[in-house]
Order: C-alpha cells, then structure tokens, then sequence
C-alpha cells in the first residue's frame, strides 16, 4: 500500500516510518509548519530540517504552514493530506502517535473524510520499551526541547542513550512523566538512523532556556 507520514523529524515520525515501510511503500512525508510554538497538534522545534532528513531518505516532502491556532490547525493537516492524496496517489497516512487520544482521533477523522487508511505503529507501545528498540535499531536521537520539570537545561541537545534512557526511567517512577514525552515534556530530533543515506551533522546551535522550559535551537546543519 502507498502511504504518506506526518513527519516531524522526531523519533516517533521517523520510527513510524521505519516501522510502516516494512511491509508499505512510503511515497511521501507531510510537514507541518506551525507558526504557533504552543501548538497542540504540531511538533515546532527544528521543523525545517526536515527538508534535509527527507534528502537524506530520499523521500519527497511536503509541506503546508499553519498559524497553529487550536482545531483551525486541522484545516490546514486536512488541505495537506489532500494534497498528498492528490499528487502522491496515497492510500493511508502513518502517524507517530503512541497516547495522545486527541491526536490520534482527530487524524483519523480527517482520514476517514478522505477515504484513506489511518495506520499508527506505534499506538500503545510501552514507552521505555520504544526508546530501548530505538537504540538497538541504529537511531541516533538528541532532544531538541524541555518542557516540564525536573527537565532542566541539561537535557537540551543531549543524546538518548542509555544512559539517559536510565535518567527518564527514574524520573518517570519519581514525578510520573512520559518518558519518551508523550505528555509534551520533551521533543526530539532524529541524527541517524537506518533509513538515511547520510547523517545529519550539527555545525551550530544554541541553547534557549527561560527557567521552567527551553529549545536546542540548531542554527546550522549539514548532511554528511
């Protein structure tokens, strides 16, 4: 089946991908990119480097902007799944979604409008379980932005290895987050994994932190 993937260039779009082109033709990716930093539905830290992770997969890549203002967003998710459904002649749309009831339901029903398939790989996977797979399948993964406490400065631009998978556990007992950030504690930013033909490389970046919550804003980046 010919399938498009919501992708945002974090781990769960891009394991999802992974995951789906086992047994699908993946024939494009779709971006949204959202205007709104708060977004409820869109991942907004890095999103234009998913230009060159597309380059990398050699995947084509679309993409729509959006003001990012609450349910009027999905207008906008809706107008670019039609246009892949138009110019790529996908049959299901691949999303990264592991809990969020609010992402999933509203993906499928703008699916369901359109006639196509809503396939979630990853729905209800146990989260250290995915972060630990990640790892063994190859995936290089930074975190590109903290959102809740005990998150600190700290975590900004640091790889998801299994040492901080360790880190996310205890805190995940101790202060119940998700530790693959299901809750909105953290996004992420995939460097390397087995879908691309070469590596992201970061040549500059920078790291905004306002007390409670903070971006690893990545300035400049190649692939190599």
């Amino acid at each position: 089946m010919r399938l498009g993937v919501l992708f945002s260039g974090g781990k769960d779009s891009c394991f999802a991908l992974y995951k789906a082109k086992e047994q699908h033709e993946i024939a494009c990716l779709l971006t949204m990119r959202s205007r709104n930093k708060e977004s409820y539905m869109f991942h907004t830290p890095n999103i234009d480097l998913t230009a060159l992770q597309a380059e990398a997969m050699g995947i084509p890549l679309l993409t729509v902007e959006t003001e990012g203002e609450k349910e009027t967003e999905l207008g906008d998710l809706k107008t670019l799944i039609m246009k892949a459904k138009n110019e790529c002649n996908i049959h299901g749309i691949v999303t990264g979604a592991i809990e969020s009831v609010y992402q999933a339901a509203r993906i499928q029903e703008i699916c369901n409008d359109l006639g196509l398939w809503c396939f979630n790989p990853l729905w209800k996977k146990d989260q250290l379980s995915l972060l630990n797979e990640l790892r063994e399948t190859g995936f290089k993964v930074i975190i590109s932005g903290v959102f809740a406490y005990p998150l600190d400065k700290s975590f900004l631009g640091r790889e998801i290895d299994d040492t901080c998978i360790a880190e996310l556990a205890v805190l995940q007992k101790k202060f119940n987050i998700s530790p693959s950030g299901e809750g909105g504690e953290i996004e992420t930013l995939v460097l390397e994994c087995p879908l691309f033909k070469r590596k992201l490389h970061i040549t500059n970046s920078e790291k905004k932190w306002d007390g409670s919550s903070g971006i690893f804003n990545i300035l400049e980046a190649s692939l190599i």
